[in-house]
């Protein structure tokens, strides 16, 4: 009797093609070619070859699912118009490919989460007020928006760093901004678990600041967290949270871990810097 498909879920691949090409290639990844991709999202950008890591990730058709970074966002943002590309971008590649607007469609109609056998694959974080049925009800509300014919529009709405926390009784912009911050940005919280954007480097717990997945009293107890967006965090494997960016851009590993019994593959990046991203 065959066995079902695996799951896999890898980390941030921020345009790095060579790595991901090397990873699928990757015997035990090759030893069950109808598996499903779980993609932790940033799929694109800092690295030196966006539109190649973008287009074999849509070439796996539904083996993969990704979930948006804020990288991805970044590039949606680009495209539409409300925000000019950064220094170290590596975004032009896709802009002036003549099948731009087919990857951008597709980006579009990326998740920001995906659940599946207590595991919620997201890029950042969870809100520690939010479970599992809100999470993917209020990423669901910004998918929609993405979807629909107004997406440029809200693209404009969802720069800032303010509110740092949820009400349900948020709306418009506001109520969008933090789904999108929590979900592609958020790395440290305070201990009333409002958002902290201003630390980036490798978490730290003092009391008053702490990582999203250390906040007391998250409603998410019993499924798995998997997420990415960290590099100077790593590979982290606990119970209720799995970090799985492991610094591909930087030089370090591009990092698949399968779902049903966390055997690894990681592959070294090393030889794949590229010089931008530092």
């Amino acid at each position: 009797m065959k066995s079902k498909p695996g799951i896999w879920m890898i980390g941030d691949l921020q345009g790095c093609y060579e790595p991901l090409r090397e990873l699928l290639a990757h015997p035990d990844i090759q030893s069950d070619p109808d598996a499903q991709l779980w993609f932790a999202g940033d799929l694109v950008n800092r690295g030196p070859d966006s539109l190649a890591t973008l287009k074999a990730v849509m070439a796996l058709g539904d083996r993969a699912i990704s979930v948006l970074g804020n990288h991805d966002l970044h590039l949606l943002a680009v495209a539409a118009g409300v925000r000019k590309a950064g220094k170290s971008d590596t975004l032009d590649d896709i802009l002036n490919a003549p099948d731009a607007q087919e990857m951008i469609d597709w980006l579009r109609h990326c998740p920001l989460a995906h659940y599946e056998q207590r595991h919620l694959l997201v890029h950042a974080g969870v809100l520690a007020k939010w479970d599992v049925e809100k999470t993917l009800e209020l990423a669901a509300e910004v998918e929609a928006a993405l979807r629909g014919p107004d997406w440029k529009a809200m693209l404009q709405k969802m720069y800032g760093n303010e509110p740092v926390y949820w009400k349900d009784e948020f709306e418009g912009g506001k109520r969008l901004r933090v789904i999108i911050n929590a979900l592609t940005r958020m790395r440290m919280c305070d201990s009333h678990g409002h958002m902290e954007f201003s630390f980036k480097g490798a978490p730290i717990n003092n009391g008053q600041l702490m990582p999203w997945f250390d906040v007391p009293n998250r409603a998410i107890r019993d499924d798995t967290v998997v997420f990415g967006h960290w590099s100077t965090l790593g590979l982290m494997i606990r119970p209720d949270a799995i970090c799985l960016d492991s610094g591909c851009v930087w030089g370090r590993q591009l990092t698949a871990m399968r779902l049903q019994d966390h055997k690894l593959v990681q592959i070294s990046c090393q030889q794949y810097r590229n010089p931008q991203g530092s």
